[in-house]
């Protein structure tokens, strides 16, 4: 005889119950991620673009109009202030605005040359003083301008460079031969970079320090120095009033460079090519420099603003997502346009910060750790705002899981890949590997790592500090015109567009791509916010043992 076994009712009931709540969880999420749309997201790009935003200008209107849109926005969404009962962080800035009618003298025993600013060359200073100079400061070629042990690498090796004007060239000499074997090939390590090579100058007691530029290395044409490194110039302060800093930091251009090293009677493209040399001895170049800055400062404080999503049963956990809301307000010298509107760069990445706020409000119950959403300021003048916030979190870092960075999102269309910026550092390019997955795409590292970028937006002072960190950006496979077709397109605007005028809101843009983009992201924090772990950095990487050290000192309070 066979026993026949029944369940009782009210087991079948709580099955019941978990099977529907299960079912209502995956109805939410699915309806979060649809009301993810194109139409809502190019809606906040043409207000936050627009000319009566005055191009985003840190301490201008056009800040007062950004973060008071942005908190509105989050207040409709139902978020809470992110920074006690505000939604602001307050970030202390000096405003240094350099006389433009300055020029540049450069000596010889033969003859002297004068250069004019802002076409043939930049010069700016982050000490907060009224006039800074340079007289008959000697000038030294000191190839990369790199002291990087971990390469056997020294270009100021038995150097002494006090009141001495260094000038260097940019990026870092893996560029110039794409040896895979110095430093990382063609892909920029942060000794490319220009900020670093302005701070090592000043470690190295020199009253000055230039930057020849060249386009391809930098990744920018001349345009964008000039436009970047003239007018107001903001900065976070330093207790020293950034006195440690040089005196003069500058750039020159490539025409100029070459007219300085004629008079010093060098070859540039000589002493270029023995620069990528570990055996390279810095070369004086028997010149002497003059320059006089005349500044105007002034004091103020601009905002980075944050909203809280509180989460259900771990809320003292956090993910953030992040945005810069600046761009570079209005530039009175130019003729036609002169608003910086910043359209793609980075009203974009502004926008998603609302639209995925609305998803994430959307689910309920919320996710088990708390969604940040944080809109920076001063990006565009050296990740101000998120420098700000890496030094004063409002957030424990070590209960920080993860940052996810949007700068610039895709207006070209949907994609077959996303770009992971430095791929190879974080364990979050598993999770998105299984997000692109889902959607059917692929993950690819940045095809141009040679610019730089992992060091050029808001995501790298939270690496700095140890919490991983997630910058992606837009594939380059695109599904109808395939990859030199988009390549051109970036190229096309990077030349024409990047911090100009005219990156400017444009309707014909396909943000279909975008929105595949911000879904990803979506998926990527939802996981993150409903698991217990804490995702980190690669071995070997820079950034690892700052956040092992961090997480296992948190554990022993």
């Amino acid at each position: 005889m066979v026993k026949k076994y029944f369940m009782p009712a009210v087991v079948l009931a709580v099955f019941a119950l978990i099977f529907s709540g299960c079912a209502k969880k995956e109805q939410r999420l699915e309806l979060a991620l649809e009301s993810i749309t194109a139409e809502d997201l190019a809606k906040d790009v043409e207000i936050l673009s627009a000319d009566e935003f005055e191009g985003r200008a840190p301490a201008s209107k056009g800040e007062e109009k950004t973060v008071s849109f942005l908190k509105e926005e989050f207040q409709k969404v139902g978020l809470k202030p992110g920074n006690g009962d505000s939604f602001f962080q307050e970030v202390p800035m000096v405003e240094i605005t350099a006389d433009p009618n300055t020029e540049l003298l450069i000596k010889s025993k033969k003859k002297s040359n004068l250069f004019s600013y802002a076409d043939e060359f930049v010069a700016v200073t982050l000490r907060v003083v009224e006039e800074v100079s340079v007289t008959d400061s000697e000038m030294i070629f000191v190839g990369y301008g790199i002291v990087a042990p971990e390469y056997t690498w020294n270009d100021y090796e038995g150097l002494d460079v006090r009141g001495k004007t260094v000038v260097v060239l940019v990026n870092d000499p893996g560029f110039s031969t794409e040896d895979p074997e110095l430093f990382k090939g063609r892909a920029m390590t942060y000794y490319g970079r220009w900020t670093y090579k302005y701070e090592e100058a000043a470690r190295q007691g020199a009253e000055g320090v230039f930057i020849i530029h060249e386009t391809k290395p930098a990744a920018y044409p001349w345009g964008v120095v000039k436009n970047g490194w003239t007018g107001p110039q903001f900065n976070l302060i330093s207790e020293d009033k950034n006195l440690s800093r040089c005196a003069v930091e500058g750039w020159l251009h490539l025409d100029t460079t070459r007219r300085v090293f004629e008079q010093a009677g060098l070859n540039y493209d000589e002493l270029k090519s023995s620069a990528t040399t570990r055996d390279f001895k810095a070369v004086p170049l028997g010149l002497k420099t003059s320059l006089k800055l005349k500044n105007s400062i002034r004091y103020s404080k601009s905002k980075n603003v944050i909203a809280l999503l509180p989460g259900s049963d771990r809320a003292d956990e956090y993910i953030i997502y992040m945005a810069h809301w600046d761009h570079f307000g209005i530039d009175p010298t130019l003729e036609g346009d002169q608003i910086f509107n910043g359209a793609l760069d980075n009203a974009t990445g502004t926008s998603a910060l609302i639209e995925l706020a609305e998803a994430f409000k959307m689910l309920e119950p919320p996710p088990s750790r708390s969604i940040v959403f944080l809109a920076t300021t001063g990006e565009e003048q050296g990740l101000l705002g998120s420098k700000y916030y890496a030094a004063y979190p409002i957030y424990p870092p070590t209960k920080t899981a993860a940052a996810i960075n949007m700068d610039s999102l895709n207006i070209y269309g949907k994609m077959k890949d996303i770009t992971v910026i430095g791929y190879g550092n974080s364990e979050l390019e598993d999770y998105v590997e299984a997000a692109a997955a889902e959607q059917g795409r692929r993950v690819r590292p940045n095809p141009t790592p040679e610019k730089g970028s992992f060091y050029r937006s808001d995501h790298f002072p939270f690496a700095k500090q140890g919490i991983p960190a997630l910058y992606t950006s837009s594939g380059i496979d695109h599904i109808e015109h395939g990859e030199e077709w988009t390549l051109a397109k970036k190229e096309k605007y990077t030349a024409e567009n990047y911090h100009k005028p005219s990156d400017e809101y444009d309707p014909n843009w396909d943000l279909s791509g975008a929105i595949d983009d911000l879904r990803l992201l979506f998926k990527i924090g939802y996981r993150l916010a409903t698991e217990s772990t804490f995702p980190n950095w690669r071995e070997g990487t820079e950034f690892r043992a700052k956040r092992d050290a961090d997480m296992k000192a948190a554990k022993h309070e």
